[in-house]
C-alpha cells in the first residue's frame, strides 16, 4: 500500500453508495477518458465474476475534495478497498484485468 493512503478508509459518505460486502472496486473517471470507457468495463466484469464485491466509479470533476485527499492525479485511477473500506492497491491507467483480479485477491484473504 503506498505510503500517502496511509490506511485512509473509504465508505459510503465518501463513494456516494454503500461499498461491497467484501470489497470496492473504486474508479475516479472523467468525461473524456477514452482509457476510463474500458477500466470501467474491466472492473464491472471483474465485480462480477465474486460475490460481495462493488464496482464504484467517481467522476474525478464532480468530487474535487476527495479527488485532492486522496492525491488522485490523473483518471483513470483504481482503489481497491477491503472489507473495512481500507485502501489496500493503488493503480493509475487502464489496469489488465489479470492485475486486478490478483489485487482483488490480496483485498479479500
Amino acid at each position: 500500500m503506498p505510503e500517502r493512503d496511509g490506511g485512509r478508509r473509504l465508505g459510503a459518505a465518501e463513494l456516494g453508495v454503500e461499498p461491497g460486502e467484501r470489497a470496492t472496486l473504486v474508479q475516479f473517471s472523467s468525461a473524456f477518458c477514452q482509457p476510463c470507457r474500458a477500466t470501467r468495463r474491466t472492473l464491472e466484469e471483474v465485480a462480477a465474476m465474486v460475490d460481495g464485491v462493488a464496482h464504484v466509479e467517481i467522476d474525478a470533476e464532480d468530487n474535487l475534495a476527495l479527488v485532492r485527499e486522496l492525491d488522485i492525479r490523473q483518471t483513470p485511477t483504481v482503489l481497491v478497498l477491503d472489507a473495512r473500506g481500507r485502501i489496500v492497491r493503488r493503480a493509475v491507467g487502464q489496469p489488465r484485468r489479470v492485475d486486478v483480479i490478483a489485487a482483488l485477491g490480496r483485498a479479500v484473504a
